[in-house]
């Protein structure tokens, strides 16, 4: 459980937030259409970033975007950029925002045409997390064939902001890959 002295992978440090993020979200597998589209478009905000600033700021993300749900924000046009461009409890970067709003059609192609957005996004990996054995940070890659591969195949779809190194992240967080290092205690329990 979160804040229980264990063996962990050091990048969350001892941020309470981070700490409960790194403990029971990042690395388990995720197979929701809805829950998927969040976890991709807050690692697309993230590029450049700390994931810590858009793990503080992701209520407001699900706020201000209508709960993350794709169907809604396909729908936006320029005011709805303008009134993000004006929220100080998100990043105000245009060109994310208008990604994010390309990302949601490309979301509905994807659960149109492909038989939903989990079973196209899991099919990179044949559907199964791969299990890494990393024993320090810098064992693992930026970015795998497999995210370069995920990268072509959204860009295909007129997904933006979806180059490898997130795609990655992405894979990373949504368990795709199981990055914990294999000393910490989340890696034993995510085989």
């Amino acid at each position: 459980m979160a804040g229980e002295e264990r063996e962990r992978c050091p990048w969350p440090g001892d941020n309470p937030l981070y700490v409960a993020y790194h403990d029971l979200e990042w690395g388990v597998p995720e197979h929701d259409d809805r829950a998927l589209f969040e976890k991709l478009v807050l690692d697309s905000f993230q590029a450049g970033l700390a994931w810590i600033t858009i793990l503080r700021k992701r209520e407001s993300f699900r706020r201000a975007f209508d709960g993350f749900k794709p169907e809604t924000i396909a729908a936006y046009g320029e005011d709805d950029v303008a009134r993000l461009m004006a929220d100080a409890g998100i990043v105000r970067n245009r060109a994310k925002i208008e990604a994010t709003i390309a990302n949601a059609r490309g979301w509905i192609e994807i659960m149109d045409r492909e038989n939903g957005f989990a079973t196209f996004i899991w099919s990179i990996v044949d559907g199964v997390p791969k299990i890494n054995h990393w024993t320090a940070l810098r064992d693992a890659p930026a970015h795998t064939a497999e995210s370069q591969a995920m990268s072509k195949a959204l860009r295909e779809r007129g997904f933006r902001f979806v180059g490898p190194t997130v795609c990655y992240a992405f894979m990373q967080a949504i368990g795709m890959v199981n990055d914990h290092l294999v000393g910490c205690f989340r890696h034993r329990e995510l085989l």
